[in-house]
């Protein structure tokens, strides 16, 4: 979620080149706008450019590196309520010269906000299929890489349009039957049947909220300043209207389970990553997948809770670009097989 500013916080405060009375200033008394700025010089310092792009008057936005060549492109899906500077951990540590791509899902921070037909599983798999075609990623096939909600979005993507892609990776996806239930997928049945909407853990409003949210997401513990955990909270409060519309739609009857009911259809190269501490979507649900897709490669991470990407960013980009090079390698073998 917000575990990639955590990470890196001090790394920041170390090298942006700011007078250190005023970064004591705004780390006191503005942290939502320290936030910003952070975004901003890492994405500027790993040479990702943002951009729009427009679908008949819907706009996405992204952010963007490199640019096609030998190697595939890739597109990054982010997960509830996160945005595309989510992955800035992994491009540190993916080849500068790929073409890399990370979207604003439907709703999320600089892409267009609807209504909740776009925030459906299928609603936003459309979205994103509209994105790759206004973007022109549909030249020759791209990875896909979908995390957590993402990765629910990815896995159906791949379903539906398998010609579109030569690879896919789904980090602790959602939308699965998980023969075992989270913690975070037991809290949620007990706010079903209290019909109470306002205590989802990934929806906190104070900073204590926050705190718990980073604690049920992450298995690192990271002793966070109340500053930064109230600049966090005061980036989403303006949004929480809206994270709660999506997630609603999303644990919804059409979406709760898309991932399992498609699966089966998934014919692209599966690679499956998943930390073996996450409370929020059981690892059992990598064995679901494995089962049911067969020749998929799984890494169960130790010691690695939900957000495996803030938490794991070099060994993920590892198995990521491990798992491209395999499949580029195994499609040379063939197709000189076939000549």
């Amino acid at each position: 979620m917000d575990l990639d500013v955590v990470n890196m916080f001090i790394i920041a405060g170390g090298t942006l080149a700011i007078p250190i009375l005023a970064f004591v200033a705004s780390f006191l008394l503005w942290p939502a706008a320290l936030i910003k700025v952070y975004h901003w010089y890492w994405r500027r310092r790993l040479g990702m450019q943002v951009d729009y792009a427009e679908y008949e008057g819907y706009r996405f936005c992204y952010s963007h590196r490199g640019t096609p060549g030998t190697r595939p492109s890739v597109l990054l899906l982010h997960g509830f309520s996160a945005h595309k500077d989510m992955w800035l951990g992994v491009v540190k540590f993916l080849p500068k010269n790929m073409h890399l791509v990370c979207v604003d899902m439907p709703g999320h921070e600089g892409t267009t906000r609807t209504s909740a037909v776009d925030y459906s599983i299928e609603g936003q798999v459309k979205r994103i299929h509209q994105f790759v075609k206004s973007i022109g990623l549909t030249r020759k096939p791209f990875h896909l890489i979908g995390t957590s909600m993402g990765g629910n979005v990815a896995g159906v993507y791949a379903s539906r349009h398998p010609s579109d892609l030569c690879g896919v990776t789904l980090i602790c996806p959602a939308g699965l039957q998980y023969p075992t239930e989270s913690k975070f997928v037991q809290r949620l049945r007990e706010l079903e049947q209290a019909q109470d909407s306002e205590g989802i853990p990934l929806i906190p409003s104070t900073p204590e909220e926050m705190e718990e949210m980073l604690k049920l997401c992450s298995y690192v513990r990271f002793k966070i300043p109340k500053q930064i955990l109230q600049g966090l909270v005061d980036v989403r409060i303006p949004n929480n209207d809206f994270y709660r519309e999506c997630f609603m739609e999303l644990v919804g009857e059409k979406s709760r389970h898309s991932l399992h009911e498609n699966m089966h259809l998934i014919s692209t190269p599966l690679q499956v990553i998943w930390g073996k501490n996450d409370q929020v979507l059981d690892v059992s649900g990598a064995s679901v997948l494995a089962k049911a897709i067969p020749g998929s490669q799984v890494h169960l991470l130790d010691n690695c809770g939900h957000s495996v990407v803030m938490e794991r960013p070099r060994k993920s980009a590892q198995l990521i670009m491990d798992f491209i090079i395999a499949q580029q390698n195994a499609a040379i073998h063939s197709n000189k097989k076939l000549s």
